[in-house]
């Protein structure tokens, strides 16, 4: 029997390319790190110089007008955000139980995969564009609702996608004993796999809501601005806390409006990261 001689690297060969690749990766993670420290750090220092108990609980009023804040635009921003839950969350939960549970092998199941990845990676911009044409223009308004059908196609395919990697993550050994007992396939999808995977499902859920919730572009095109209280969600533009901040920060003149815009920025920069953790957490006891 003969003997084949492979070629093979030298020892020192293979140390240095282990150890570049080691300094790479903790080159890119110091970057990483230190550009949201930066971030966070300059959104404090702006920010934090115009936080008190008044800005909070009050609504924004135009430039010269005393006691203005945010409160209106906080509120706003809660109606949009779960409007948009309200609308995105029950079709993506029931395809994305289908996608796992009947249709791995289906071909339509495949298409609404491949829909679903394309509506992943569409600009935010393109979103508040097709909802302006299809229902900004026909009603003559701006609204609320406009802006929370935007929210809700960006949610869609996020929440879809997870809950079925959640549910494909549940043992079939569980579906197998579901069924031996003799519980009928829906009936061991929605009791028995769901409620083994419902923190995986809180969590996609979370995480599309920290997704859209700093989301600009579409709410430029489908809800706008306004100082008011919104109390009129499905006729009228409705005050948000992107916009406020776009509004402040770029179109008005005043240093007054740019604090403002800093302390609308700290305030929900606070509330994505708050959602991102409460996301991490859950998914680490998912894993566990």
């Amino acid at each position: 029997m003969t003997s084949c001689n492979f070629p093979k690297r030298g020892l020192k060969m293979r140390k240095a390319v282990e150890y570049s690749v080691q300094i790479f990766s903790y080159f890119a993670l110091t970057a990483a790190i230190g550009g949201m420290l930066w971030i966070l750090y300059t959104v404090v220092m702006h920010g934090m110089s115009v936080l008190n108990w008044e800005f909070l609980t009050n609504p924004s009023k135009p430039y010269g007008v005393p006691d203005g804040g945010i409160a209106n635009a906080l509120l706003g921003t809660v109606y949009i955000t779960f409007g948009a839950v309200v609308i995105a969350l029950p079709p993506a939960l029931a395809g994305g139980i289908y996608l796992a549970e009947y249709g791995r092998q289906n071909r339509g199941a495949n298409i609404i995969r491949f829909t679903a990845n394309v509506i992943m990676g569409i600009p935010s911009v393109l979103v508040g564009l097709f909802v302006y044409a299809v229902m900004v223009v026909p009603s003559g308004s701006f609204s609320g609702l406009a802006g929370s059908v935007a929210l809700a196609i960006i949610m869609l395919p996020v929440i879809l996608r997870t809950t079925e990697d959640m549910m494909r993550m549940v043992p079939d050994a569980l579906r197998e004993s579901a069924l031996a007992l003799g519980m009928s396939r829906m009936r061991s999808t929605l009791r028995i796999v769901c409620r083994s995977a419902r923190s995986g499902l809180l969590t996609g859920i979370l995480l599309a809501i920290a997704r859209v919730s700093g989301e600009t572009a579409p709410l430029l095109f489908t809800a706008m601005w306004s100082d008011s209280w919104p109390k009129q969600y499905f006729t009228n533009p409705t005050a948000n806390m992107p916009v406020l901040i776009t509004e402040y920060a770029t179109n008005s003149p005043f240093e007054e409006m740019h604090a403002a815009g800093w302390g609308a920025a700290l305030i929900i920069t606070l509330l994505v990261l708050c959602l991102n953790l409460t996301t991490r957490i859950l998914f680490k006891e998912k894993k566990h």
